[in-house]
């Protein structure tokens, strides 16, 4: 559901949620935030670009030993085996402010001055989120903490994709040119699924 709005206003705090409970199947069960990408693991690389903008950084899921000495607090999902949609239902309850940027553990090239923008846009909208050719990125995207209700009822329905809970939701969305100024490159949203996603973020420009 398309939310019809242009209005963009400063970020004076943001949580930010990383999700993390994935499996990883088609990556042999790897863990996405530790692979090194350009000598970075992947988590730090996400944490480096979430310091200027988050007021609180909060990963979900994901056995908490995993992330010993990153410093950030690890909460579990609240409803478990239920993929993504599940993990931003966690997030937005752990939410302590009206916006919530949240983040797939997969995205090693996301930056602080986009992750500002998605903050700053569609404030009248439950999710600010980009679409490329890929498609829309709803883990890559500010969320409204008042889409809980939304999301809650959804998993009750029994709805698991998040894709398929979007419609139910006022959508802000950055594309085009908007877009294509955060990424000149193309390579922003690219996400870490199988090992030719690998080889591609750990190849020249990686």
């Amino acid at each position: 559901m398309k939310c019809l709005t242009s209005s963009r206003r400063p970020v004076f705090a943001l949580d930010a949620f990383i999700l993390a409970g994935g499996q990883a199947r088609r990556l042999g069960g790897h863990d996405k935030s530790a692979l090194v990408i350009a000598g970075q693991r992947l988590l730090d690389r996400q944490l480096a670009a979430l310091g200027p903008v988050a007021a609180r950084v909060t990963i979900v899921g994901g056995p908490p030993g995993r992330f010993a000495g990153s410093g950030v607090p690890v909460v579990p999902d609240v409803v478990a085996g239920v993929g993504p949609l599940g993990g931003i239902y966690t997030a937005l309850s752990q939410a302590t402010t009206a916006r919530v940027l949240i983040l797939a553990c997969d995205l090693p090239f996301v930056t602080a001055p986009f992750l500002e923008y998605l903050g700053s846009a569609g404030h009248a909208c439950d999710v600010t989120l980009p679409r490329n050719a890929h498609g829309l990125h709803p883990l890559c995207a500010a969320w409204a903490r008042g889409a809980l209700p939304v999301v809650g009822g959804l998993l009750d329905q029994g709805v698991r994709k998040v894709r398929d809970a979007l419609g139910a939701l006022g959508l802000h969305v950055v594309e085009g040119e908007a877009l294509e100024a955060f990424d000149p490159d193309g390579r922003l949203l690219h996400n870490i699924n199988t090992p030719d996603d690998l080889a591609r973020a750990i190849g020249p420009r990686g």
